[in-house]
């Protein structure tokens, strides 16, 4: 299967080993070895089975096993993530990370490269502090880096609360009114998935909610699962630091737990995800992924992992409807 997708060019590199060393292409059965682009992931083909590699900065590394996916007719639940696929908010959130770094330097004027746009979304806010610090500071530490960012997510969208801040922050995606309507006027269960914390996603989906004038989401999607709460001094935090995107948990959860479809019936269970580690979360939870443009799943080598990639959300509901 994965050799196909690299035959395609769908953006997976041939490589000669894991990066770990544990597999070796040509040795103890392995066919092949690949990356995705933005080296993220990296998947061991046996021929009959493929394993997935989820490489971790903050040193908790795990294979998983990639299950075949397809989409079977009625689909019964949809997975949607926030950032990108729901909302249109991933510019205000590199712009946090780029202030960030501002400050680590104490460069106001500090701008990123585009070469840094992958690794500075999608994945989990450590993972795109500990990037930063490893390109542009490496004499900073990560729990200053982290105070640093919240302290101006605080600021940010209270601000943005007050009428004050950033208004074109957090809009919603073409079409989402009239694709979630469709769902749900279908019998189609909803889960909105997120590597963001709480206190990130919340504003965004109430925002954007607000303005096509649907309501409480809480009332509305079936399930909705975020990374958690961030871990501050005197809280309690959650583990959604070291298992976002492309982990699978979030998406396994949301299907088992969530809206209740056991992993027998995961063909019919879709994801729709904008990003790369997101395609990847879906695919290892054992889910087809549909990709939708705007993102970065063709930079991030995953477009080989996408059972359809759609313009609009409207081609999505074409490709799901009954």
């Amino acid at each position: 299967m994965i050799k196909e997708l690299s035959i395609k060019n769908f953006g997976l590199v041939s490589i000669d080993k894991s990066s770990d060393g544990q597999f070796e292409k040509g040795k103890d059965g392995v066919e092949a070895v690949f990356t995705t682009s933005d080296k993220k992931v990296e998947f061991i083909s046996f021929g009959i089975k493929t394993l997935a590699y989820v490489k971790s900065s903050v040193g908790y590394p795990a294979y998983y096993p990639l299950h075949q996916a397809t989409i079977t007719k009625p689909v019964k639940a949809v997975m949607m993530d926030l950032d990108g696929t729901s909302v249109k908010s991933e510019e205000f959130w590199i712009w946090i990370i780029e202030m960030t770094v501002a400050s680590l330097l104490d460069k106001l004027s500090f701008q990123f490269e585009e070469a840094d746009l992958p690794f500075v979304s999608g994945h989990s806010v450590s993972e795109h502090l500990l990037y930063c610090i490893e390109k542009y500071c490496p004499d900073k530490s990560l729990d200053l880096a982290r105070k640093l960012y919240f302290a101006h997510t605080d600021r940010e969208l209270k601000k943005i609360s007050e009428g004050k801040g950033r208004m074109d922050a957090f809009t919603p995606v073409d079409g989402l009114k009239e694709f979630l309507t469709e769902l749900k006027a279908n019998g189609i269960k909803i889960g909105l998935v997120t590597s963001g914390l709480y206190e990130k996603a919340w504003p965004e989906i109430l925002s954007a909610f607000l303005t096509i004038g649907m309501g409480n989401p809480e009332e509305y999607y079936d399930a909705i699962i975020t990374a958690g709460y961030p871990l501050r001094d005197g809280k309690a935090g959650t583990l959604g630091e070291l298992s976002p995107k492309p982990h699978p948990w979030l998406y396994a959860e949301m299907a088992a737990v969530g809206l209740k479809m056991p992993f027998e019936n995961r063909h019919s269970v879709v994801g729709i995800e904008d990003s790369a580690a997101g395609v990847c979360a879906i695919r290892l939870a054992g889910f087809s992924a549909i990709g939708l443009a705007g993102g970065n799943i063709v930079s991030g080598g995953t477009l080989g992992l996408c059972d359809r990639y759609c313009a609009t959300l409207e081609d999505v509901w074409n490709v799901i409807k009954p």
